[in-house]
């Protein structure tokens, strides 16, 4: 399959290894954001043809599909695109900064008949499909979920101090790792939720600490943590408190409350959410993480959103 991959960011290269490793999938175009940047990457990875311009590349004979790792602010605008114009799309989170934006995106997804998916690749993770199984089966009942996710970034660089074109969004972009993740061991659409922040940055005028409370129907509680103001390196843990036991997850390591390492179903991660995206495809169905399954999720950071703007 010939595909388009739109951004030549940090996600655009972490997407580009991971195609490497699946069999019948070809990078016919790039998409990118910087023409210098773009150039030197479809150079360096053998890709035959880049753009500045996305319709251009997805117009390409032969292009089924895109993956979309370009800022956030335009992923909504760009999924209706790719949709409009016939292309199933994968989609880096998140797949709209608003919950209207999300709603018109599944509204779409549906009218189409495509594949349209959300990398939410934590839920291709080992150790949490690991969590999700002994909640699932009745080994592991929760009381609390207790989350932190610290970066440091006071300038507006990307992961390899790279300066960004766009600003980042610490409730839509980062914390929906850690919502959806809940939303999904939780299984509760509809959880109560709220959130507060600190204050703004001067000149990226955005929060640069949050903390958010979700409360389950059957009184799980989740406590979060998220900062763009922590000094070290990106870090992100959850501590899942239960009846039975307590789990960490840290590093990608699942371990029990002594440190004792817990064996995880083996791959996972990025190539495994992006061969769900082929699957899904070749075989004619929703994904796992379809922008349509996703909804409440984005419907819960809606919530934290009200609350923070009241």
């Amino acid at each position: 399959m010939r595909i388009c991959l739109a951004g030549e960011g940090a996600q655009g290269i972490t997407h580009a290894d991971a195609l490497q490793a699946i069999e019948g999938i070809e990078i016919d175009t790039l998409a990118g954001g910087i023409a210098a940047d773009a150039e030197a990457f479809a150079k360096e990875r053998d890709i035959p043809h880049w753009s500045l311009d996305l319709e251009e590349c997805l117009s390409r004979d032969g292009v089924e599909a895109v993956i979309l790792t370009t800022p956030n602010q335009v992923h909504c605008a760009q999924v209706e695109m790719a949709l409009d114009m016939g292309k199933h799309v994968l989609v880096e989170i998140p797949m709209g900064i608003s919950l209207a934006e999300s709603q018109r995106i599944a509204a779409l997804e549906a009218e189409k008949g495509l594949v349209c998916m959300v990398c939410h690749t934590q839920r291709y993770t080992g150790a949490f499909r690991e969590v999700f199984r002994r909640v699932r089966e009745g080994e592991l009942n929760l009381y609390h979920i207790v989350q932190q996710t610290y970066f440091f970034r006071r300038r507006n660089e990307n992961r390899f101090g790279k300066k960004r074109t766009w600003v980042d969004d610490l409730l839509w972009h980062q914390a929906c790792h850690m919502v959806d993740m809940c939303y999904w061991i939780l299984d509760d659409p509809r959880m109560e939720a709220w959130g507060q922040v600190g204050a703004l940055h001067p000149e990226l005028e955005i929060p640069m600490d949050i903390t958010i409370g979700m409360r389950s129907e059957d009184g799980c509680l989740v406590s979060s943590a998220q900062s763009f103001n922590n000094h070290g390196p990106i870090s992100s843990d959850y501590r899942f408190i239960g009846e039975e036991a307590t789990l960490l997850v840290q590093g990608g390591r699942l371990t029990d409350h002594e440190g004792v390492e817990i064996a995880v179903p083996k791959g996972g991660g990025v190539g495994d959410q992006d061969r769900e995206f082929f699957a899904a495809i070749a075989e004619g169905r929703q994904p796992l993480t379809s922008c349509r399954a996703w909804l409440p999720t984005m419907e819960t950071l809606d919530r934290i959103q009200q609350a923070i703007d009241a």
